[in-house]
């Protein structure tokens, strides 16, 4: 514990802020210092050691989507660092009277530590809304109404999905050994078919946001018409550079497996099809929202052949290369008729994108630690020095 402690005196944490809202806007000090200290709650968990660093107060999470592996990890994270969880349900608050959101994020905030927030459903507007309900607490504390000012994580939204990318980040480092080592190494972030629509873009665009940055050969590839938002693509490209790594987009899945240690295939609606569908439900136009599902699933039909297979993996670097998914995948033969992966493919690698799932408590619980413990290295040091179980 000492060697991580020591590893995070090292770093330079002065800006890492009360909110993490999207890995970019991280530097490589503060996105390692997450790793690291996911890497150190997760190891003390597992000799059963307590990693209790507050005595009360509330983690509250808001839910514009389902979720499972996100919204237990929360939880998990929040009970393991000693705070009570308070799911917000929108239904039953004020806000289905029209209160605002400055009001809401003041109200629910008065004894809480820490908002976990998902809001994937509407492009330009989850992101938004997070930094809305940001500056909301921030307000509130400098004005004395708040005693502390909550930490703020994103637990998804129409841009980023960091609490996953960074898992999956997690996931490499352990897998191939080091962050170093995961230079030069390539990764297929790849569309996948999917008999659904309307999947967010936020886990690819996670994706190439944060593995551009560590040196690695980031492919992302998609069908014609696919396409994620455009800030994001060049985003990576310029990061990809910088790090000395590549960024390239191809339309054909082989072609994308082709040498690849890591693939990535996963589902996600085009990017104007999502602006689309956001329109409509802010209209709610029921009738339109049928229309543009219809029309999706008929053009998703058109690439069926888009499926992770045991022939597509032959492709890969010595046909081996490691398989990750967010969870839940469309499973050919299991979950659906056809879908991302073939059953035997992901049969093989259950236990691999399982372990990546295992990763998010422990990520999330570094969030929290590193967004809204007033001293996170005296608190680290006062854990080092308990032994309880």
């Amino acid at each position: 514990m000492n060697e991580y402690i020591d590893k995070l005196k090292s770093l330079n944490l002065a800006n890492y802020g009360h909110d993490f809202l999207l890995t970019w806007d991280k530097s490589s000090a503060e996105l390692e210092a997450t790793l690291y200290l996911a890497e150190l709650l997760r190891e003390r968990h597992r000799l059963g050691r307590s990693n209790l660093v507050f005595n009360s107060g509330l983690a509250v999470s808001i839910f514009r989507d389902k979720s499972t592996r996100t919204r237990f990890s929360f939880a998990s994270a929040a009970n393991a660092l000693g705070l009570a969880v308070s799911d917000m349900d929108e239904e039953k608050s004020q806000v289905s009277h029209g209160e605002t959101v400055r009001e809401t994020a003041n109200m629910i905030s008065f004894m809480t530590r820490v908002i976990g927030i998902r809001d994937d459903l509407y492009l330009g507007e989850g992101h938004t809304y997070m930094q809305e309900v940001s500056d909301a607490v921030q307000s509130g504390f400098e004005e004395g109404v708040l005693h502390n000012r909550p930490g703020l994580v994103n637990l998804q939204c129409d841009i980023d999905h960091p609490t996953q990318s960074m898992s999956d980040l997690a996931m490499l480092k352990n897998y191939f050994g080091s962050l170093e080592a995961l230079r030069g190494k390539k990764i297929a972030m790849s569309w996948a078919y999917s008999p659904s629509y309307g999947k967010p873009l936020s886990v690819p665009q996670g994706i190439i946001g944060l593995l551009t940055r560590y040196g690695m050969d980031v492919t992302l590839a998609h069908p014609e018409g696919y396409s994620l938002i455009p800030d994001v693509v060049d985003l990576a490209g310029k990061q990809a550079q910088a790090a000395g790594g590549s960024f390239k987009l191809v339309n054909n899945m082989a072609e994308a497996f082709k040498g690849a240690d890591i693939v990535y295939p996963k589902s996600w609606a085009p990017y104007s099809v999502m602006e689309e569908r956001t329109s409509l439900l802010k209209q709610s136009d029921r009738s339109g929202l049928l229309a543009l599902e219809q029309a999706c699933l008929s053009n998703n039909a058109k690439f069926t052949d888009w499926e992770c297979t045991e022939e597509k993996l032959k492709l890969t670097k010595d046909g081996k290369a490691l398989y990750l998914h967010c969870l839940p995948a469309d499973i050919t033969d299991v979950s659906c008729e056809q879908g991302e992966v073939s059953k035997s493919v992901f049969e093989r690698y259950r236990h691999y994108t399982y372990l990546e799932a295992s990763y998010k408590p422990f990520i999330i619980a570094a969030m929290m630690f590193l967004t809204s413990v007033k001293n996170p290295l005296s608190a680290l040091e006062k854990l080092a020095k308990s032994y309880e179980v």
